[in-house]
C-alpha cells in the first residue's frame, strides 16, 4: 500500500537535509496499515512545544524540516515555515474525491489583521534563505488536486493568501514562498529556486497542470518561470503583476527612499497602506452584506480601528534597507521578465485593479493580453494593489468562473467541476440576482409519484441521474431562480447546459469584469454538447435541458409559452442509456415581468443594427443545422423589453418518468423513443397550461402584496401562492 507520504514528498522535504531530526513522528498510510516513522527532534515551533490545539484536520504539514541543498556554498531552500522544529500531522484514512454542495470555503472568516499577525511571527530573523511552506489552514486537498505555488509581492512574507487558504486548500496543494526580510537573493536566484520546484513537480506528475500564482513582484517571478519552461503545462495567475514597474506612477519618488530619514521611516507604513491597498476594502472582508446598513457601518468602523495598529508592523515587514533592496529587485525583475515574455506559452489569468495607485495595472493587463497567446483578464474596478487582501475578490471563485480550474491537461466540465460554496451561494442569491428574485418571488410546485401536486420540490428525485426537461421563458430569465431554489431547498446541484456563445469569452470587451457569464460557470453551467450531456448523466448528475434552446428563449411576439422542439428525440435515448429519471416541467411568468416590444423581425428592419445581428449570428457557433426545422433558427439578438410592475414566476415539475429498465425498449425501437418524447412534450405543455390557469388564484401574484406579506410574516421564499 502506498503511504500518504510518497517518495516525491519525502524528497521534497528531506533530500540532502543536513539537519536530521532525532525523535519519531508517525505518518499514517492511506490504507490504514502500519504507519511509518520519520526521525525528528522534539516537536516545537519557535521554541515552544506544539499543543493538541494545533493538531487538527489530519493534515500532513511541514513547518520545520529543512531541506538544505548547497549551491555555491549557500542553501537554496529550507522547506520550512520559519524556526527549527517539526510539526507533522497524520492524514485522514480516506482522502475525499469530491466536495459537498454548499461547502464551507472560509471566505470572510479571515481578514487582513490575520495577515499581519502571521507576518509578525514569520519575519523573525533565522538566517535562512527563501523557502516553501504549507499553510496549516489549507488542510487536506481533494484527491488528485494540482499543486499551486504562490510567489509573494514586495513584502516577501508569503501569507498574502490568508483570506483564501481554506478555499484554495480544498482543491490545490498550496505551497507559499517565504523570502526572509534580510535575504538578498538576486532575482535570478529566486527564479532558480522556483524553477527547481516546478520541474520536480512536473517530473512527478507530468499529466497534471502546475499553478503558479504571482502577486505583484511574484507576477514577474512566475512569468519568468513560464518563459523558461514552455514545455511544462502551467496555469499562471497574475495579481497586479509588477511587469509594469518601469511605468509606475511612483517612479519619481523611488530614489527618495534612500534619503528618507531613519527617524521618520516609521511614518512610511501609513503612507504605503493607502498607496498599496484600499483600507476600507480590506476592512469590509468579514462584514455580512445582509446586515442592516447601520450595522455594516458600525462593523466597518470597528474593523478600521482594529486595523490601524497593524499598519505600524509594515515598518518591520519591510524595513528601510529591505525596501531599498526590494525596489532594486523589482526593477531587475521587470526587466528580466519583459525581455522573455514572448516565450510564454502557458495559460494566463490576469487580475487587474482599477484603483491601483502603485502600478498602472489596468494598462498592463491590456498589454499582457495582446502580448500573450492565451491570456484572460478580469478587471476589478474598485480594488487596490493588494487585491488578494481586499473584499470582493474570492480567488477560487474567479478561477472557477473563468474556467481555469482543471486536474489534467484539458478541462473536463464534469469531473473538474467544484460545486458552489455557501459563500458563493449567498453572494449569488443576495447580490447577483437578489433584485430579480425579489421581483419575481418564484413559487415552486412538484408532483409526487402518486400524481399529487405539492408546494415545494419534494416530488423531485434526490438521487441521480435526473434530466429536467422544460420550456425556456424569454431570455432564459427563469434559470437563476430554478438553480438557486434547488440549492436552497434541497441542496441539489442542477447542472444546466447552455449555448456556447453564452459561456464564451467576451473578446470585444477591453477590460472585462467578473460577470454574470462567469457566475453561470460557478453555478455549474456547461456548453451544450452531446459529450457533456453524456458525461453528466454518467456521473448521476441532475441536468437541466431546454430542447427549444435559443429559438425558444428569443421567441417573437405572440409566441409566449410555445414550444420549439426539434423532431429528433436524442435526449430521450441518452437518458434511457443511463437509466435516468426524466422530470418534465413548465414555467410561466414572463408576461408578468415585461412586455416584448421589439422582437427579431422588428430589429431586422433597423439599418446598421440588422447588419450587426447578421454578423453576430454568422460568426457564432451553430449547434443545430437548418434541417432540424424552426428550432435551428438561432438568430442571436437582444429583444426590446418594456418592464411591467412585476408579477411572479411559477414552476411546476411534473410526475417523474423512469427510464431505468427500459434501455433496450427505447434504444432499439425508435418508435417507442418517439412516443416517450411526445409524452414528455405533452407533459411540459400540460404544466404550462396548469400554471397559467392556477396563477389567477394566487393572492400574492402582485409584488406589492408579496412585499407586505414578506415584511409582516415570513422570508420571501415562504410567501404562499395558490393551493395546488
Amino acid at each position: 500500500m502506498a503511504s500518504v507520504v510518497t517518495s516525491r514528498v519525502l524528497s521534497y522535504f528531506l533530500t540532502n537535509s543536513e539537519l536530521k531530526p532525532r525523535s519519531r513522528v508517525r505518518v499514517q498510510s492511506v490504507s490504514g496499515s502500519d504507519s511509518k516513522g520519520l526521525p525528528s527532534d522534539s516537536v516545537q515551533m519557535n521554541g515552544a512545544s506544539l499543543t493538541g490545539e494545533e493538531e487538527k484536520n489530519g493534515v500532513l504539514i511541514d513547518r520545520g524540516i529543512r531541506e538544505k541543498e548547497k549551491t555555491g556554498g549557500r542553501a537554496d531552500a529550507w522547506n520550512a515555515s520559519l524556526k527549527c522544529g517539526v510539526e507533522k500531522k497524520c492524514v485522514k484514512d480516506v482522502i475525499s474525491s469530491h466536495l459537498d454542495v454548499l461547502w464551507d470555503d472560509g471566505y470572510g472568516t479571515k481578514t487582513v489583521k490575520d495577515y499581519f499577525e502571521e507576518a509578525k511571527e514569520m519575519i523573525r530573523p533565522d538566517g535562512g534563505p527563501p523557502r516553501w511552506f504549507c499553510p496549516v489552514e489549507c488542510g487536506q486537498p481533494l484527491k488528485d488536486s494540482p499543486v499551486l505555488l504562490f510567489c509573494p509581492g514586495l513584502d516577501g512574507v508569503g501569507s498574502a493568501l490568508a483570506l483564501h487558504h481554506k478555499a484554495l486548500g480544498k482543491v490545490f496543494e498550496v505551497r507559499c514562498l517565504h523570502i526572509p526580510v534580510r535575504d538578498r537573493t538576486p532575482f535570478e536566484g529566486l527564479v532558480t529556486i522556483v524553477e527547481k520546484t516546478v520541474r520536480l513537480e512536473h517530473a512527478s506528475s507530468p499529466s497534471k497542470p502546475i499553478y503558479l500564482l504571482g502577486d505583484s513582484f511574484g507576477g514577474c517571478l512566475v512569468l519568468a518561470i513560464a518563459a523558461r519552461n514552455p514545455e511544462i503545462d502551467l496555469v499562471v495567475i497574475l495579481a497586479n503583476p509588477a511587469t509594469s514597474f518601469d511605468r509606475s506612477q511612483l517612479q519619481p519618488l523611488f530614489p527618495l527612499s534612500e534619503a528618507w530619514p531613519d527617524g521618520l521611516y516609521n511614518a512610511m507604513p501609513y503612507l504605503l497602506s493607502f498607496i498599496m491597498g484600499d483600507p476600507v476594502k480590506m476592512a469590509r472582508v468579514n462584514i455580512d452584506h445582509r446586515l442592516p446598513r447601520r450595522l455594516q457601518i458600525e462593523q466597518l468602523f470597528q474593523n478600521l480601528i482594529a486595523l490601524l495598529p497593524c499598519l505600524s508592523d509594515l515598518a518591520d515587514i519591510v524595513p528601510k534597507d529591505t525596501l531599498i533592496w526590494k525596489l532594486k529587485l523589482l526593477k531587475s525583475a521587470a526587466s528580466y521578465t519583459n525581455s522573455r515574455i514572448h516565450a510564454v506559452k502557458a495559460e494566463v489569468l490576469v487580475l487587474s485593479s482599477g484603483n491601483d495607485y502603485m502600478l498602472p495595472s489596468g494598462d498592463e493587463a491590456q498589454r499582457l493580453k495582446s502580448s500573450l497567446k492565451n491570456c484572460t483578464v478580469r478587471y476589478f474596478k474598485d480594488n487596490g494593489h493588494t487585491i488578494l487582501l481586499e473584499d470582493g475578490v474570492n480567488l477560487l471563485t474567479v478561477i472557477k468562473g473563468t474556467g481555469k480550474y482543471r486536474r489534467s491537461r484539458t478541462i473536463n466540465f464534469v469531473t473538474d467541476f467544484v460545486p458552489p460554496s455557501m459563500s458563493e451561494f449567498k453572494y449569488g442569491n443576495d447580490e447577483l440576482v437578489g433584485l430579480l428574485s425579489f421581483a419575481t418571488g418564484s413559487a415552486m410546485f412538484s408532483t409526487l409519484d402518486d400524481g399529487k401536486i405539492v408546494k415545494g420540490l419534494h416530488g423531485v428525485p434526490n438521487e441521480g441521474p435526473v434530466l429536467f426537461v422544460g420550456n425556456h421563458m424569454l431570455m432564459g430569465l427563469e434559470v437563476c431562480s430554478l438553480v438557486l431554489e434547488f440549492l436552497r431547498e434541497r441542496k441539489i446541484m442542477v447542472r444546466g447546459v447552455a449555448h456556447p456563445v453564452v459561456l464564451g469569452e467576451r473578446e470585444w470587451v477591453s477590460s472585462p469584469e467578473f460577470s454574470f457569464t462567469d457566475w453561470m460557470k460557478v453555478m455549474g453551467a456547461v456548453p451544450v454538447t452531446a459529450s457533456n450531456l453524456f458525461k453528466l448523466l454518467s456521473t448521476k448528475s441532475h441536468v437541466l435541458l431546454y430542447p427549444g434552446g435559443a429559438r425558444e428563449s428569443l421567441h417573437h411576439r405572440g409566441e409566449e409559452y410555445r414550444l420549439f422542439w426539434p423532431d429528433q428525440q436524442e435526449f430521450v435515448r441518452m437518458a434511457a442509456r443511463f437509466g435516468a429519471t426524466i422530470v418534465p416541467f413548465g414555467t410561466v411568468g414572463e408576461d408578468d415581468i415585461a412586455e416584448l416590444v421589439l422582437d427579431y423581425n422588428d430589429l431586422m428592419k433597423i439599418p446598421v443594427l440588422n447588419d450587426y445581428i447578421r454578423n453576430a449570428t454568422s460568426s457564432s457557433i451553430r449547434i443545430r443545422d437548418k434541417s432540424k426545422g424552426e428550432v435551428a433558427n438561432q438568430e442571436l439578438h437582444l429583444p426590446g423589453l418594456l418592464p411591467k410592475l412585476p408579477g411572479r414566476f411559477y414552476f411546476l415539475f411534473g410526475k417523474p418518468i423512469a427510464t431505468k429498465g427500459r434501455k433496450e425498449e427505447i434504444l432499439e425501437d425508435r418508435e417507442n423513443a418517439k412516443q416517450l418524447y411526445l409524452h414528455i412534450k405533452s407533459e411540459v405543455e400540460g404544466c404550462i397550461a396548469y400554471l397559467l390557469k392556477k396563477r389567477e388564484e394566487d393572492p400574492y401574484r402582485n409584488i406589492v402584496d408579496r412585499t407586505v406579506y414578506h415584511a409582516l410574516h415570513s422570508p420571501l421564499h415562504e410567501v404562499p401562492a395558490f393551493d395546488p
